[in-house]
């Protein structure tokens, strides 16, 4: 009887970590990052008029289905977009825009400023590709493009107007992009 408990917990423990899929992309439901475990929180579709343009994937330290809790926090998240249709910098730019000025409409200089530079770091992104937000406290974002860390741009504060980008009042992928994401 032991043999085959411990050949069972040798199997169990060898199974990958489980993992959410929509419209043909699988995120693990946990990664790691410097040591920190994040949950996936939710998976959302982000839809224009009737082009499928990305699955977004939120990562948080625990489950939470409360905007105003995660915006309120300063806790680790991380959101992965994977990319279903291709897009432009400019649209990229005009979306970044676009999510500060709806859901951070008072936004400081600083984040401001950290706006730009996001947009600088933009490329076009083909189909398949991604993008990856990483907020840590006391680092700020780290932002990858295609694979590629672009930089890290710092504070809470922009860390949130990024995220607000998309669980914010007015998110940029619309209310049901905003509830699948938040687990709701």
């Amino acid at each position: 009887m032991r043999i085959l408990l411990s050949a069972l917990l040798t199997m169990l423990l060898a199974l990958p970590a489980a993992a959410g899929t929509l419209a043909g992309v699988t995120l693990p439901d946990k990664i790691d990052v410097k040591g920190q475990s994040l949950v996936l929180n939710g998976l959302g579709l982000r839809k224009k008029f009737v082009v499928k343009v990305y699955v977004g994937g939120l990562y948080l330290s625990q489950k939470e289905k409360d905007a105003k809790k995660i915006l309120a926090g300063d806790n680790p998240h991380r959101m992965v977009m994977s990319f279903l249709y291709g897009v432009s910098k400019d649209q990229m730019c005009e979306a970044w825009n676009e999510g500060l000025a709806d859901n951070t409409p008072n936004a400081p200089a600083d984040v401001k400023k950290s706006f730009a530079t996001l947009c600088s770091w933009m490329e076009p992104i083909d189909k398949g590709k991604q993008l990856v937000f990483t907020y840590l406290p006391n680092e700020g974002t780290q932002v990858e493009v295609n694979g590629k860390v672009k930089g890290t741009l710092p504070g809470a504060a922009t860390g949130d107007a990024i995220l607000a980008s998309w669980i914010g009042p007015k998110p940029g992928p619309g209310d049901d992009f905003k509830k699948a994401v938040l687990g709701q």
